[in-house]
């Protein structure tokens, strides 16, 4: 599968058109729209989300609440748009006026100075709007997409915030999937640990009152994929180093791990690698799954467990000194309605394009055609590998 988004941040609308969805899914906007509602939530969370009600409109490549095969194109309209028609319009407009409207100051942490330069801009509107995790909104539509090829294959996905602004969380432990998706879902950070989420919202409320933003750590937990999804044969079909690239995509994050992560260099290899274990009824398990359910690129059967770091939102109510590109003065840099700290919609976003990673990953390997097919190949690859 792949995509393609487009539109901008105070645009008209923003777009998606997804290719190699199989036929024969169960897709409907409600599907798309209930993660979107869950992007749009969180402690911290700016004025635009009052203002934007994200709802999809699926324009093609859906019929009767089925997958036709064909391409889907997904839509999700700016209401916000109305109060900048004529800054964001399509038409052209008076010389003096655009001149008179260029942003020119570059704000630090964001793509503004660099794109600007790439593309020659000398309005760095051009560059913010399209740079702005505004677009991550239908980036979480195509991940929606996904969890329906997910689900349809038995795989499920959660996600949860562990840490933000020095916080952690400390309870981490859950029965299941639906559980810790039903804990965070309530919590207004997205945090199983109740007394850390409370922290957290107080970390975000003093962030808040002194004109600055925070930063987070979010999980991203799968259960059910196949065995030997992905591939160790070429390094751009390892499965591991397109989930890594999936969460640094994302804006604003830094870092990611898989398994234990980092903390992998602090053990000793006896303390790291899981060892293998066989039943007639489960076939190949690990004893522990510090890989994070991943080994040489390919799935393990065991959970698969990612995390992403997020930075500060670099757009802050007390700016940062910046450079007019024009006169080249210094500047404090130019104020967009923000957040104060988006962690726990970024977990959504996160969870999102991981989905669409695994969903992409199993319809290459499994058939791509209709769902029933790759439903059916599935079934008989995961009796083989558990007998191998």
């Amino acid at each position: 599968m792949r995509y393609l988004t487009a539109g901008e941040s105070h645009g008209p609308q923003l777009t998606a058109i997804i290719e190699g969805v199989p036929a024969g899914l169960e897709l409907t906007a409600e599907h798309i729209n209930e993660d979107l509602a869950r992007r749009q939530k969180g402690h911290g969370r700016g004025r635009r989300m009052q203002i934007e009600k994200d709802q999809v409109q699926i324009k093609g490549g859906v019929r009767h609440g089925e997958t036709l095969g064909s391409p889907i194109a997904l839509v999700v309209e700016n209401k916000d748009f109305t109060h900048w028609r004529n800054i964001m319009g399509a038409d052209p407009v008076d010389h003096d006026e655009e001149v008179k409207r260029q942003i020119t100051k570059p704000r630090p942490g964001h793509a503004d100075l660099n794109g600007a330069i790439k593309y020659g801009h000398r309005d760095m509107r051009n560059v913010l709007e399209r740079s702005s995790a505004r677009e991550t909104t239908v980036r979480v539509a195509t991940g929606a997409v996904a969890k329906q090829v997910l689900k349809a294959v038995g795989v499920n996905i959660a996600c949860h915030v562990l840490e933000i602004g020095g916080v952690k969380a400390e309870k981490t432990a859950y029965e299941s999937l639906t559980e810790l998706q039903e804990k965070t879902e309530a919590s207004p950070v997205r945090c199983l640990d109740e007394e850390a989420g409370q922290k957290m919202m107080k970390a975000i409320d003093d962030a808040k009152e002194n004109g600055d933003s925070i930063g987070g750590v979010v999980e991203v937990v799968v259960e059910g994929m196949p065995t030997a999804v992905g591939s160790y044969v070429h390094y751009d079909r390892k499965l591991d180093s397109k989930l890594a690239a999936a969460i640094m995509s994302i804006n604003a994050f830094k870092g990611v791990e898989i398994g234990v992560g980092f903390e992998a260099a602090r053990r000793p290899g006896s303390e790291v690698h899981d060892e293998i274990l066989w039943d007639e009824q489960n076939g190949y398990t690990r004893k522990t799954n510090n890989a994070g359910g991943l080994e040489g690129g390919m799935t393990t059967g065991m959970p698969i467990v990612v995390r992403g770091v997020m930075k500060p939102i670099p757009t802050l109510y007390k700016p940062l000194q910046s450079v007019d590109i024009d006169t080249k003065e210094p500047f404090a840099a130019s104020i967009e309605r923000s957040d104060s700290c988006a962690v726990p919609a970024a977990a959504v976003v996160a969870e999102s394009v991981i989905a669409w990673e695994l969903a992409s990953a199993i319809i290459d390997q499994f058939g791509a055609d209709r769902i029933q097919l790759i439903q059916e190949n599935v079934k008989k690859h995961e009796e083989y590998a558990k007998q191998f």
